[in-house]
C-alpha cells in the first residue's frame, strides 16, 4: 500500500537539516500552493478567501487562509509545531587542534541522546552573513548553507582502552563531542597548494584582512568549503549559525516498510503533517467558502530550549498573528480577546511510544502504540494543556472519520515533559490540546516513527481545520 504523506514526508526530511532549510522548504510549498507572502515589517492588506503567510528569524513560519465569511472576532483553528530538533550547533570559534588534527568546536542543543551522534557521517548546515559588493557599496544578505558530502566524524573511543565502556558510556559533553575535519598534516598541504599571489589590489587586500580575522575563530579549511557551497569568497563570510547533522538519508524502512528512519522526527514530522493538511485543506476553490474563522499553521523555532526567544513560542508571534488579522477587518481592540476565546490550538509535538524492551517505563493503562493514531497527551500539573473539552473536540473529529486516536499520561514517578501547549495557553489565553504521533528513539540522532501514523496525523489535522469551527460552534462553556 502506497503512502504518500510518508514519502512527501521523507523529501521534506531530506532537505531540512536545520529549522532554517525547513523554513525555506515550507516556504516553497506554501508558495506553489497560492500562499501570499507578506512581512512583519510592512502594513497588512489582507482580504477573506485569501492565502498568507510570513517568517520571522527565518526559523519561524506562520501561515492562514482567512475563510470567505470571516468577520472579525471570530476565532482561529490553529496547528502549532516546531521547526528545531536537539543537535550539535558550532560555537562562535570553532578553531580547535590537538594531537595532530583539526577539530571543530560545538556545543550542544536541547536534551539530545548524545552518545547517537558518535560515529556517525556528519556535516554542517545552516546560514550564513555574506558580504556583497553592489556598485561602490557594501550589502549583506542571508543565505542557506548545506554541505552535503560527510566532512566530519566524532570517533568512539576502541574498547581495549576503555573496557568499561559497555558498563556506562558517559559522554563528557565538553571534551569528547569536538568533530575531526582533517589532520593537520593534509589541511596544511591543502592550505600550501590553495595559497595566491598578492594583487596589489586594495579592495583585495581588505577582504584578505577580513578572510584572516575569520582564519583566526575558524579553520581555514571549514571557511573555504562553506565559500565554495555558497558561492562567495571567505572572506565574504561575516557570520554563521551552523550545525551538525547526519548526512545518512531519512528513509522508509523495515521488514514490511512500515517505519520512517530519520533524525528530526521530532518535530519535523509534525511540523510538515500540519502544513500538508493547512494546504490540502484551501487547496480547491471552494474550500473556504462557508468557512468563518481562519485556518492557521504556526512552526516556531527554539522549542527544544524553552521556547523563550524572538521566534520562539513564548515570543508574541501568536499574538501578533491573531491580532494583526483581527485588527485589519476591524479595529476595535475588544474583539482579540472575543476571537481568543473562539479560537483553537493543536499543539503538535511527537510522543513516545511504547519500547518493547523498556515496558514497565510506561503507564498500564497508557501506552501508545505504532500505528494506532495520534496520542492526546493529557497531565494534570499542566505540562500538557489538554482539558475535557479540547481532548473531545480532538476525539469527536477522529469518530466521525474513523481515524484511530490513543491517550498518554506519563507514570507518576517519572517527570513529565513539555511542548508548546503550555505556553500559548498561559501566554495567549487560547484553549490547548497536546497531541503528537508515537515514535521510537526520541531525540536520537536516528529516530523512527510508523509510516500509518503519518498518514493517521495528516488526515486528522486536515479534517480539525476543515471541521472545528462547526463542533465548536455546538458545545456551551462559560454560559
Amino acid at each position: 500500500m502506497k503512502h504518500s504523506a510518508a514519502a512527501d514526508l521523507v523529501d521534506f526530511l531530506n532537505a531540512s537539516p536545520t529549522a532554517f532549510h525547513a523554513v525555506e522548504e515550507s516556504k516553497k510549498k506554501l508558495k506553489s500552493a497560492g500562499y501570499h507572502q507578506i512581512s512583519e515589517r510592512e502594513d497588512w492588506e489582507l482580504e477573506a478567501g485569501h492565502k498568507y503567510f510570513f517568517t520571522r528569524n527565518h526559523s519561524t513560519i506562520v501561515a492562514f487562509a482567512i475563510g470567505q465569511k470571516y468577520v472579525s472576532g471570530n476565532g482561529f483553528y490553529i496547528l502549532g509545531a516546531h521547526t528545531d530538533s536537539p543537535c550539535l550547533k558550532l560555537k562562535p570559534v570553532t578553531k580547535v587542534s590537538k594531537g595532530g588534527y583539526l577539530e571543530v568546536g560545538v556545543q550542544t542543543y536541547g536534551g539530545g541522546l548524545w552518545h547517537t551522534w558518535f560515529d556517525r557521517d556528519l556535516s554542517v548546515a545552516g546560514r550564513i552573513i555574506v558580504r556583497e559588493r553592489k556598485e561602490g557599496s557594501e550589502a549583506y544578505e542571508h543565505r542557506l548553507v548545506r554541505i552535503q558530502k560527510p566532512i566530519m566524524r566524532i570517533p568512539t573511543l576502541a574498547i581495549h582502552l576503555d573496557r568499561g565502556v559497555n558498563d556506562g558510556f558517559k559522554v563528557n559533553t565538553q571534551n569528547h563531542l569536538l568533530p575531526i575535519l582533517a589532520t593537520c598534516v593534509k589541511a596544511e598541504l591543502n592550505k600550501c597548494g590553495g595559497d595566491s599571489v598578492d594583487s596589489g589590489d586594495s579592495s583585495d587586500q581588505k577582504s584578505r584582512g577580513k578572510e584572516n580575522a575569520s582564519a583566526e575563530k575558524h579553520h581555514s579549511l571549514l571557511l573555504q568549503l562553506l565559500a565554495t557551497e555558497t558561492g562567495c569568497e571567505p572572506g565574504d563570510i561575516c557570520d554563521f549559525e551552523l550545525q551538525a547533522y547526519d548526512t545518512q538519508p531519512s528513509i522508509i524502512g523495515g521488514a514490511m516498510k512500515e517505519f520512517v528512519f530519520s533524525g528530526r522526527l521530532d518535530n519535523l514530522c509534525m511540523s510538515f503533517c500540519s502544513l500538508k493538511a493547512l494546504i490540502d485543506a484551501t487547496s480547491s476553490e471552494n474550500s473556504l467558502q462557508d468557512e468563518t474563522g481562519v485556518r492557521m499553521v504556526a512552526l516556531f523555532d527554539h522549542e527544544e530550549v524553552g521556547s523563550n526567544s524572538a521566534q520562539g513560542a513564548g515570543s508574541p508571534v501568536m499574538l501578533d498573528s491573531l491580532s494583526r488579522i483581527t485588527s485589519t477587518f476591524d479595529p476595535d481592540p475588544k474583539l482579540i480577546t472575543k476571537a481568543i476565546q473562539r479560537s483553537l490550538l493543536v499543539s503538535a509535538d511527537m510522543a513516545h511510544a511504547l519500547h518493547p524492551n523498556y515496558m514497565d517505563k510506561h503507564e498500564d493503562n497508557h501506552r501508545p502504540k505504532m500505528h494506532s493514531g495520534l496520542v492526546i497527551k493529557h497531565n494534570a500539573n499542566q505540562r500538557y494543556a489538554t482539558n475535557a473539552i479540547t481532548s473531545f473536540i480532538f476525539r469527536e473529529i477522529a469518530s466521525k472519520h474513523n481515524l484511530p486516536i490513543q491517550d498518554f499520561v506519563v507514570r507518576n514517578d517519572v517527570p513529565c515533559g513539555s511542548t508548546i501547549g503550555p505556553i500559548l495557553a498561559s501566554g495567549v489565553g487560547i484553549r490547548t490540546v497536546d497531541v503528537g504521533a508515537p515514535q521510537l528513539s526520541m531525540h536520537s540522532i536516528r529516530e523512527v516513527c510508523g509510516v500509518d501514523d503519518v498518514q493517521h496525523s495528516y488526515q486528522h489535522f486536515k479534517a480539525f481545520l476543515q471541521e472545528a469551527s462547526l463542533l465548536d460552534a455546538k458545545i456551551k462553556v462559560d454560559m
